[in-house]
């Protein structure tokens, strides 16, 4: 009887959690098909800007984000961090302009708006729509949405299909652009130097021991010793045969083919590749498309520009809204107003290079680029002072914690976290930085799915075999960090702990180095060579002085406590369920 309750229990258990798991499958679902169906089907339509207004006739920046996700990955940008983005720039007068409108600025001399943007969105991803389409009418902006032809009628969920870009159109605030007819590598070589061949997307399941690649329009087809599998002619047609496949499906598909093509991959056309390659593709190109995107990196595109060799930006999923302001400001020579965000916590700090923007328990700052970006907390020329924070910004970069920084003498004491390496520092007046300590930090975890793919190009056999290759010790430019960092200065001593671990304990430093003030600064590192803008990313930031015989006070601190601290962290485990349950279901 007993074996029989427990069975009957059992079965019940077994009973519950299918249905837990099914009403939560539904609910998701449920909840996708209607967010959906309103970003397809919406009823709004875009607002044309009035064209006869428009003088400008510089140029124009361009922006193509790879893809859109609910709170964000490290190869998508959350809806929050897209919507930040835009509002930024509508902020500052950016006017959205169509394919149209670039055909007709080269070809004709038309003019455009004073601040003219191109906005697109890569790889034919749904949630792209889904996320960006409410921005757009919330914006009245006019967007590119890009897919691959061999997407196009298959069973693979994550991209929309032909029937749904076409209602996207409708409304007025899409159109239709390509990136070409698949994504297939060529001439792979693994870590090892070992000959992969040809390989589809999917078949790369494990893209970190790839180290040599090209993409398929890119080189003629070789084997292990790079010598050319097919000869101009079976070259030639092999490209041909590429574009003509887009060619039939869009046009079976859409009714036409886009006017918008952005090669992949970008900066190899036209960038010592074979000639007899490139001039396969720009035959091609100019004979199906009326323009195309053909390098990434530089957002502006000048009244010079070719219809056929443009430029665009790709924001990463890392960047803040002032790191993009920051890019466009470079590309483009024009001013940018950047965000602060809090203004409370904002007017505390003394902004000496740089930007910064304050949000709840964050403070992100912004490097101009090749520069540091630093902030002075206003009132904090103490002489003995503990700082607290979470050092949360890319591995790849400095992140910098200043205490006794005397501004007129240059003198200071620095804790430095610097590609997952700690280094202690302190630098007497008129003299050169001296180091402390130095410290390698435990490895940080990242995972495949985080891996950048993005370092093809044309190659020799002898490179495949040099071992002249990415140092194993260090990270891919996307990966975040996660330390909590602790520097405390008492006297002529100082303590440093990482992650709670006391790393140096009362370590001398000079007596000159006596008061002065705290400060935060973020730095790029050389080794991210597409990316000389940082963002540092302090969290929980607490900042005590602590004079002798007295008791401590409370210079500044952004981490929440009481209620404030309980619905943070309610927000985010609810934030981390939706997305489990979106990646599980």
């Amino acid at each position: 009887m007993a074996k029989n309750q427990k069975t009957a229990l059992n079965v019940r258990r077994k009973n519950r959690r299918k249905i837990i798991k099914v009403t939560a499958q539904v609910i998701v679902l449920a909840v996708a098909a209607v967010l959906l169906a309103n970003a397809i089907f919406d009823f709004r339509t875009y607002k044309e800007p009035d064209r006869s207004a428009w003088r400008q006739d510089q140029g124009f920046i361009a922006l193509s984000y790879f893809g859109v996700g609910r709170t964000g990955t490290s190869k998508l940008v959350s809806k929050a961090q897209l919507d930040a983005q835009l509002k930024a720039l509508y902020e500052q007068g950016y006017t959205t302009i169509s394919q149209q409108d670039i055909i007709d600025y080269y070809s004709h001399g038309k003019k455009l708006p004073d601040k003219a943007l191109y906005l697109s969105f890569e790889d034919g991803r749904n949630d792209s729509a889904l996320f960006a389409q409410p921005l757009l009418e919330k914006y009245n902006y006019k967007a590119t949405f890009l897919s691959y032809a061999n997407k196009m009628g298959n069973s693979e969920r994550k991209f929309l299909q032909p029937k749904d870009m076409l209602r996207m159109t409708r409304n007025g605030y899409w159109e239709l652009g390509t990136n070409g007819n698949r994504l297939t590598y060529i001439n792979i070589f693994d870590d090892e130097g070992r000959y992969v061949g040809v390989k589809d997307e999917r078949e790369l399941t494990v893209k970190s021991n790839v180290e040599y690649y090209n993409h398929y329009l890119m080189d003629f087809i070789r084997d292990e010793n790079m010598i050319p599998l097919e000869n101009r002619a079976e070259m030639e047609e092999r490209i041909r045969a590429d574009y003509a496949a887009m060619d039939k499906v869009y046009s079976e598909s859409l009714g036409y083919v886009p006017v918008t093509y952005m090669i992949m991959h970008a900066n190899a056309l036209g960038g010592g590749m074979n000639q007899l390659v490139a001039n396969a593709n720009t035959d091609q190109i100019r004979q199906l498309f009326g323009m195309n995107f053909n390098r990434e990196g530089v957002a502006f595109n000048s009244k010079d520009s070719d219809l056929y060799n443009l430029t665009r930006v790709q924001p990463a999923p890392y960047w803040s809204t002032n790191h993009l302001l920051m890019k466009l400001r470079k590309d483009q020579g024009q001013p940018m107003q950047f965000v602060r965000g809090d203004t409370e916590q904002a007017d505390k700090w003394e902004l000496l290079g740089g930007a910064a923007e304050f949000t709840d328990n964050r403070m992100v700052v912004t490097s101009p680029p090749s520069q540091a970006g630093t902030v002075y907390l206003k009132g904090s020329g103490e002489q003995d002072v503990t700082v607290s924070v979470k050092a949360l910004g890319n591995v790849v970069g400095r992140q910098s914690v200043y205490v006794r920084y005397d501004r007129t003498k240059g003198s200071y004491l620095r804790l430095l976290l610097e590609n997952n390496h700690v280094v202690v520092e302190q630098k007497k007046a008129g003299q050169a930085p001296e180091e402390l300590f130095t410290y390698a930090l435990p490895k940080v975890a990242w995972g495949e799915e985080d891996l950048q793919f993005d370092k093809a190009s044309v190659y020799t056999k002898e490179q495949t075999l040099s071992g002249d290759r990415d140092d194993e010790n260090e990270y891919p430019v996307n990966i975040l960090g996660d330390r909590w960092l602790e520097i405390s200065v008492k006297g002529d001593s100082l303590s440093v702990s990482v992650d709670r671990q006391l790393l140096l304990d009362r370590q001398p430093v000079d007596a000159s180095i006596g008061a002065g003030g705290v400060a935060l600064e973020s730095e790029y590192h050389e080794q991210n060579e597409k990316d000389d803008i940082y963002d540092a990313v302090f969290e929980d930031v607490t900042i005590v002085s602590e004079p002798p015989g007295a008791e401590p006070k409370l210079l500044f601190t952004n981490k929440p406590s009481g209620l404030a601290g309980v619905l943070t962290g309610v927000q985010r485990s609810m934030n981390r369920a939706v997305d489990w349950a979106v990646e599980t279901f």
